[in-house]
């Protein structure tokens, strides 16, 4: 019942989304279906002819399963130890809910986000209504974030309006009167200006923000260095940089901030700075009191508005999980509050009521907790373009049939990884290849066989990497099946090193691949039946540099390839180059700017692939930022991956993905058969919800 309701939504808003008769202060929603190069100087509006179903892969966020909970405080915290009958859930299991915070004291009504329509929206929970209340935001936004209702005011981050620039992120902060009829959304950020994470101070007379500024985005994932900036609600263009370097403000009454930043010993630490509150706006940016000390990571904090007390969520020695801790700050003692209630779960973004009296924090809900408990193997997700359809793949690497009635994927990458494929509605899933490391799919268009990577992936050239043809029965793929049996060939020989990323001409009979046979990784094409054993092999690129993650044209004409050939010595930085079957006619897409500007190579562009007509790329970039302060989130490997399209002489860019996620392995099915009105979201379908994600590799307690 609940993914059908989640299915409904996502109709609903699909339609809502493509209205033209809605209006909001800034941007209309035709804004994010073009793009204006900076470098071109024109505002010719791009025809929409984009139609058909893209279905990618988001790192971990398939298993969050968050939900919003609370605890009633003690009046005293010493010798207090809290039970699982101290936590309440405030939420309702639905999708993921999270970064929320109290409304009124005494009272248990949150403000959070939900993704339950297929984006980050913001709704309402109120102690005793069964029903959640989803607020006025900006209908075009595909991402909200760290709602704050104030006197009857909505504050909130969205990313809705594209900068001039790229490598700009998109995030800042808007209010709404929710008292007003009209419900239009005021940008409180200056124009230009990048706004993470805002707070509200105990008056609401004040503002502060995590502000990156105006700089273009440096390449930062783990810390963002940005700037604790305050401005008056009543003037916000007028704004002051009080402490340089902190994220994550939290107000203690109208005179005191309290942020994270990482210390010069390498903890990640809370600092103090004070705020008068008749400030004339000078004399700034203070020097910050480190609050916590050295020896545990301490993040997200959210004040006691006593001015004794902050909450903070806390990565220990020895222990594998964050946790919600109070920390006091006349003793500097630290007293625990969710190791003893859910030891083996990860407690993120802390907040307390106006009064002090709740905690509240967002956690992966649980086994036992009500609410969904499974993964749908596919999760409609909203898309900015009306005819263009987007789908969340329980797996990476997909791949659709030529019927694009199958999608082919691989469920993890370790040695129980493999193979898998799913019906394209959702409702089915059979495992090909199991208990063997696989990446990397693509379905032959002319036949029923699927070309994988056989071995770790992440691999030097010298590692053995195998090229594999995978055929199969399609009359076994019954719904009494969980296993298919699959033929197996091999391709590309055993002493050859690190083949990988097939991609099958529109024929059906070559495949191009990368491999590191000759010491450096470039693309080659084989023989897709007999491979290099009897068909040969032909080398298509040749260089000291990494060529890698081919994608034949559906006309045939081209491949598309992943290189860093104009940047050999940085391994970091990938563009977009298309090249003809015959090794000619070799072109770079600049995506990110014209050809020698300090832009284009800056650009980390991966997993490109074609339209039908062969006249667009889909791929993932870097070039819009950071949506969201990394630390606050689970891991992502590259927390600024999302999705874009682009056409082949570089024109019409446009942004497909805008979320705290890494996004990324597209495929793109442009057929228009694909109907997810009949998509299954039923709860008995799907991967079992554990809870299983990683904290950011890059934050350890052994420093």
């Amino acid at each position: 019942m609940l993914r059908h309701l989640t299915r409904m939504y996502f109709n609903l808003y699909r339609v809502a989304a493509s209205s033209k008769t809605q209006s909001f202060t800034y941007s209309s929603h035709s804004s994010l279906l073009t793009h204006t190069h900076s470098h071109t100087h024109t505002n010719t509006l791009i025809p929409m002819d984009l139609q058909g179903t893209i279905v990618f892969t988001t790192v971990g966020r398939p298993n969050y399963g968050f939900d919003v909970f609370s605890i009633k405080l003690p009046s005293n915290l010493n010798h207090s130890k809290f039970s699982n009958s101290d936590e309440l859930r405030l939420t309702d299991g639905i999708s993921i809910n999270f970064n929320a915070q109290f409304i009124h004291e005494h009272d248990q009504a949150i403000v959070f986000v939900s993704e339950r329509t297929g984006y980050p929206g913001i709704y309402l929970s109120r102690s005793g209504l069964p029903k959640l209340e989803q607020l006025p935001s900006v209908l075009e936004s595909l991402f909200h974030d760290r709602p704050i209702i104030k006197h009857n005011r909505l504050y909130f981050v969205s990313a809705h309006e594209q900068p001039d620039q790229p490598f700009r992120s998109w995030s800042a902060l808007y209010s709404i009167d929710l008292n007003h009829q009209k419900k239009d959304a005021t940008r409180l950020t200056s124009h230009g200006v990048v706004d993470y994470s805002p707070a509200i101070s105990s008056s609401g007379k004040f503002v502060a923000v995590a502000s990156y500024g105006s700089r273009p985005w440096g390449g930062e994932f783990h810390e963002l260095y940005t700037d604790i900036v305050v401005f008056k609600e009543s003037n916000p263009d007028k704004r002051v940089v009080v402490c340089e370097r902190g994220g994550w403000p939290t107000w203690s009454g109208d005179s005191t901030i309290y942020f994270h930043r990482q210390a010069e010993d390498g903890w990640w630490s809370i600092f103090q700075v004070n705020f008068p509150e008749e400030v004339h706006f000078s004399g700034f940016p203070n020097a910050a009191l480190r609050v916590t000390p050295p020896g545990v990571h301490c993040f997200t904090p959210a004040a006691f508005q006593d001015g004794k007390r902050i909450a903070v969520a806390t990565r220990r020695h020895n222990n594998n999980y964050r946790h919600i801790e109070i920390f006091d700050l006349a003793s500097r003692t630290f007293y625990p509050v969710t190791e003893s209630l859910n030891p083996s779960f990860h407690h993120y973004n802390p907040f307390v009521s106006p009064d002090s009296s709740l905690l509240g924090y967002h956690r992966f809900r649980g086994e036992s907790t009500p609410g969904e408990s499974r993964i749908p193997n596919l999760e409609p997700i909203m898309s900015p373009i009306k005819d263009l359809r987007m789908l969340r793949n329980n797996g990476s690497f997909p791949s659709f049939s030529p019927a694009g009635d199958l999608i082919t994927f691989n469920p993890d990458f370790d040695e129980n990884g493999g193979v898998k494929i799913v019906k394209s509605d959702g409702s089915k899933r059979w495992t090909l290849i199991k208990n063997r490391m696989a990446f990397y799919n693509s379905w032959s268009p002319t036949e029923n066989a699927i070309f994988t990577s056989l071995g770790p992936i992440f691999e030097s050239v010298k590692k053995t990497v195998q090229i594999a043809r995978v055929t199969f029965d399609r009359s076994d793929l019954n719904s009494d099946r969980e296993e298919i049996k699959c033929d197996v060939k091999i391709l590309t020989r055993e002493d050859t090193g690190n083949n990988a990323f097939p991609s099958c001409s529109p024929d059906g009979k070559s495949l191009v691949f990368r491999s590191g046979r000759s010491g450096h990784k470039n693309l080659y094409i084989i023989d897709a039946v007999n491979g290099e054993f009897n068909g040969g092999i032909r080398r298509l690129t040749e260089g000291p540099w990494i060529d890698t993650m081919p994608c034949w044209s559906p006309t045939g004409d081209l491949i598309a390839f992943s290189s860093n050939r104009h940047n050999p010595d940085n391994t970091d930085a990938f563009s977009i180059y298309v090249i003809k079957p015959d090794g000619s006619d070799l072109k770079r897409i600049h995506v990110a700017g014209p050809a020698g500007s300090s832009e284009v190579d800056r650009e980390r562009i991966n997993h490109v692939c074609f339209s039908k007509d062969g006249e667009w790329l889909l791929f993932t970039a870097n070039i819009g930022g950071v949506t969201a302060e990394p630390v606050s989130w689970p891991n992502q490997f590259q927390p600024y991956g999302d999705l874009y399209l682009v056409r082949l002489d570089g024109r019409g860019l446009r942004r497909l993905t805008w979320n705290g996620y890494e996004n990324g392995t597209p495929a793109w099915h442009s057929g228009n058969n694909l109907d997810l009105g009949r998509l299954c979201l039923d709860e008995d379908v799907g991967h079992k919800l554990t809870g299983q994600f990683d904290e950011p590799l890059w934050l350890t307690c052994d420093i």
